[in-house]
């Protein structure tokens, strides 16, 4: 049987903003469409305990700032949104993502529609544009991977992590559990 080759469209991230408003979440990796479920209140949960960690301890701008759901942007080709996204302070709230290059850290959790994209493809993409480490919180095995450099293995992090923010007298430190508490079952 003959081989059928189908052109694959490739996009770019003004592609993105025609696309339709309906709780998916588009993202961008070198053109190529990554399209995800609307994550569940389970996994929000846990995003949630993770964004209001870093609100905290950055001293809401001080040292640095915490998004939710924030654009890491690369080229025209390239729009990753992690469930967090820690930047420098200054990253001021107002700027376009494509202008914010200072991205200390992504946080990642995974859940189904998620996890095969955040593990296989994402981790190296964030490392790759510049992204200082990557957290990829894994709610089934309550641990969370703490990814540094490409090609190297992720610290699997069970009980308590630690993250300084550059210029901070002090580390955050989270108990991994606790992102969890509360959080319920599914996505």
């Amino acid at each position: 049987m003959a081989t059928i080759a189908l052109p694959l469209p490739r996009y770019t991230v003004a592609d993105l903003e025609q696309f339709p408003d309906d709780g998916n979440r588009y993202e961008l990796l070198e053109g190529w469409l990554l399209v995800t479920a609307m994550p569940g209140s389970a996994h929000q949960w846990v995003v949630t305990q993770v964004a209001s960690a870093f609100h905290v301890y950055l001293g809401r701008g001080r040292l640095g700032f915490a998004y939710g759901g924030g654009g890491a942007q690369h080229g025209v080709a390239t729009l990753l949104i992690p469930d967090v996204l820690v930047t420098g302070p200054d990253v001021r709230p107002g700027r376009p993502w494509s202008e914010m290059t200072e991205r200390w850290l992504a946080v990642e959790v995974l859940s189904p529609s998620t996890r095969m994209y955040d593990r296989d493809y994402k981790v190296r993409a964030y490392l790759g544009m510049g992204v200082r480490e990557v957290w990829l919180v894994d709610p089934w095995a309550r641990a969370v991977e703490v990814h540094r450099a490409i090609g190297e293995a992720p610290d699997v992090v069970r009980e308590t992590l630690a993250w300084r923010a550059p210029g901070a007298d002090a580390p955050l430190t989270v108990a991994v559990a606790a992102l969890f508490d509360g959080a319920g079952a599914g996505d």
